[in-house]
């Protein structure tokens, strides 16, 4: 992974977030990994249209297609959420098309603790191929290098086995299984399954 420029000191104890420079930008050998821009709501819509099929069994957001300005809102919340530090949305785009590829970030967050929840989905036309794999590893390194995160999660519905494996393949440790914990979007009740890596046993 290749930073394109180093946070601040985030190690000190008790610093409140907002204080703490944190890049918006770095690399993976494919893929382009940056916080959310003003604008860039029309490609979101143009992938979450392309993808609404795969993505409605296991996204809450995904029931219905969004109009380019209700993406273009989600962006903008996003963005300043990450300014907040209070969730770091991260877009993926292909280093060689400038195309997006997924989207992913570092969610539910806790600061004191440095845990933090790895989210992520992939383009219909970009699945299968390995690119969210590196996503989520080098988001990890991320995590790991600059946030000094103790812990870093991985959620899903354990009927989603193609983000299990995701999970699996970039070596988390599967805790267990929460049954009956949420409900799908067609309404029945889903396990998830709980993915981890921690200091001092995964890195």
């Amino acid at each position: 992974m290749e930073l394109r420029e180093r946070g601040g000191n985030v190690s000190q104890t008790g610093v409140n977030p907002i204080l703490m420079t944190i890049p918006e930008s770095f690399e993976s050998v494919r893929l382009i990994i940056r916080a959310p821009l003003y604008g860039d709501g029309t490609a979101v819509n143009e992938a979450v249209i392309e993808s609404l099929e795969e993505l409605r069994p296991w996204m809450p957001w995904a029931k219905d297609a969004p109009t380019i300005e209700e993406s273009e809102i989600s962006i903008r919340k996003s963005r300043l959420e990450f300014l907040a530090r209070t969730d770091l949305r991260l877009l993926l785009f292909h280093k060689e098309t400038g195309q997006l590829v997924g989207s992913s970030g570092l969610h539910r967050m806790d600061w004191q603790a440095r845990s933090f929840e790895i989210g992520y989905w992939a383009r219909t036309s970009y699945a299968g191929q390995g690119y969210i794999t590196e996503a989520v590893e080098a988001i990890t390194s991320f995590a790991v290098q600059v946030l000094e995160a103790n812990r870093i999660e991985i959620h899903c519905d354990a009927r989603n086995q193609r983000s299990a494996k995701v999970a699996e393949r970039s070596g988390f440790t599967l805790e267990g299984v929460m049954r009956s914990h949420k409900c799908a979007n067609d309404g029945s009740l889903r396990d998830t399954m709980i993915f981890s890596k921690v200091r001092g046993a995964e890195f």
